[in-house]
């Protein structure tokens, strides 16, 4: 009888335990310019690949997306919010300034960056190797790239000598970058005419600038603030017919005319794997962070049409994508 009665308790409590429903991993997303809905190729792309691993959105896996709306000061107070919501991880999905506001909310919560420049020159991490803390993910080579782009848009437009520069002071990650198209400009005969900008209102100054100093073509570094004004600097640029060199293919819907870069989709695609790994057990402290292994050269020559400038061929052949 109290073998019985023991039997009986065990299934009914096993009968309960496996009637519990099991935790749903919830990922916080967090942006600094592109909004949670609508159609944003880099939280599709990140989207699509939780997908490939096997995640069903709403079923075994929650996505709760912060955006700043091109409003950068509001980030650590989203990042605070995810932290609130007890999120399993942060998605950086930004520049070094989102990582930031993310590593600045928590230090126990995994945060997973999708494209910063250099994370070990501005701290979030120890090394690529050994990450060392509790942030990981993906990094865009930007000083190197910086140079190429600037390399790029002199052997489109040969004629080109004085190249105004935006630069945002408040993203420790510029200063590198500059440095390298500074070495690049001086091996090119090129003139930098820099810009500093550090928010929404400062563009116009420093269009005015641009037009005084008689600047003949125009390149834009990565940084979240020059994203959220993509189309007011590429309808800048072709209103004055400057050639210019951008850093992504927003730019380039925006009506931009050529961009060079990592491609973000395929970046935004990876940082699923993170995620997949941290769920199953993995630190951040022990996942290496991962460089690009895509890049796109994109020429808008419908663009170049519109001020009459033309691409040479030998450029056009080296293009991965050309928009007509």
């Amino acid at each position: 009888m109290y073998s019985a009665l023991c039997a009986m308790l065990f299934a009914l409590c096993f009968s309960v335990q496996a009637q519990q429903p099991k935790k749903v991993p919830r990922i916080g997303y967090l942006a600094p310019v592109f909004p949670c809905s609508g159609s944003v190729p880099s939280l599709e792309a990140f989207r699509q690949g939780l997908r490939d691993l096997g995640y069903v959105e709403d079923k075994n896996i929650i996505t709760e997306c912060r955006s700043a709306g091109g409003k950068l000061d509001r980030q650590p107070d989203l990042a605070a919010e995810l932290v609130q919501l007890k999120v399993d991880i942060i998605v950086a999905a930004g520049g070094e300034p989102t990582a930031r506001a993310a590593k600045h909310a928590t230090q126990t919560i995994p945060i997973v960056m999708t494209n910063v420049g250099d994370p070990v020159v501005t701290g979030l991490v120890a090394s690529l190797a050994r990450p060392g803390g509790n942030v990981t993910g993906l990094v865009t080579m930007s000083p190197e790239l910086s140079g190429k782009r600037l390399e790029l848009l002199k052997e489109a437009f040969p004629k080109v000598s004085r190249v105004a520069l935006f630069w945002n002071s408040a993203n420790p990650e510029q200063e590198p970058q500059i440095k390298e198209i500074k070495v690049a400009g001086q091996a090119l005969g090129i003139q930098l005419q820099t810009l500093e900008v550090r928010g929404p209102n400062d563009f116009d100054k420093a269009f005015s600038a641009i037009t005084k100093g008689h600047a003949n073509a125009l390149l834009t570094l990565p940084d979240p603030l020059s994203n959220s004004q993509g189309k007011r600097i590429a309808d800048f640029a072709a209103k004055n017919r400057l050639p210019a060199m951008y850093p992504r293919m927003e730019f380039v819907d925006a009506g931009g005319l050529m961009v060079y870069g990592p491609s973000y989709n395929d970046l935004f695609r990876r940082a699923a794997t993170y995620v997949d790994k941290i769920l199953k057990g993995a630190k951040p402290a022990d996942l290496p962070v991962e460089q690009p292994k895509k890049f796109e050269f994109i020429v808008n020559l419908k663009a170049a049409k519109q001020i009459d400038l033309t691409i040479p061929p030998n450029v056009l052949a080296r293009a991965d994508r050309i928009i007509r």
